[in-house]
């Protein structure tokens, strides 16, 4: 059993450099994972091994289901925010002063709100966020796929779900937040 440089050992299931994987090409039991955007629709794998995308209509069907995946988690977060609200216990301000622009001193406010751990809406907000969290990172492994279509579904259906959901909703930017 020897391999040659960028060859794939079947025997040792050993990953490959060899471009004939990508897209359909070559071996269909190892499909090397694109690194660049691109659109199409031939052997494009989606979250599973046995969910791949083969024609335009299949294309299409995963682009509305991802829209709406992406319109869920932008409405999950809000509702979250909205049950937080209604379930609160406590909540306390704390003020600091932060310099501004040209010498000035701005006023930062922060909002902590306290539940009871062992209490039906911390249960409910806990499975919540498993579930916000679960599919937050779906989205993200759609996005990279790096599929053109898939991308735009995601960033399209967030936007929507942004739109839809998020107009009540006073505008608070947390500049601490990375990452949806």
């Amino acid at each position: 059993h020897s391999t040659l440089p960028g060859k794939m050992n079947h025997s040792h299931h050993h990953m490959t450099t060899t471009a004939s994987h990508s897209h359909g090409g070559g071996d269909s039991n190892m499909m090397m994972m694109p690194m660049t955007f691109y659109f199409g629709f031939k052997n494009v794998e989606l979250l599973f091994s046995g969910l791949v995308i083969n024609t335009a209509g299949e294309m299409a069907g995963a682009f509305v289901a991802v829209f709406l995946l992406a319109m869920f988690y932008e409405g999950l977060k809000i509702a979250r925010e909205r049950l937080l609200r209604k379930s609160q216990v406590s909540i306390r301000y704390n003020s600091m002063p932060v310099p501004g622009p040209n010498g000035t001193i701005l006023m930062e406010t922060h909002k902590t709100v306290g539940q009871q751990m062992l209490s039906f809406p911390h249960l409910l907000q806990t499975v919540l966020h498993i579930i916000q969290v679960v599919v937050s990172y779906f989205l993200m492994l759609i996005f990279m796929t790096y599929n053109g279509y898939l991308c735009i579904a995601v960033a399209a259906g967030a936007g929507t779900g942004y739109f839809l959901f998020s107009w009540k909703k006073a505008v608070v930017v947390d500049i601490t937040e990375h990452c949806h």
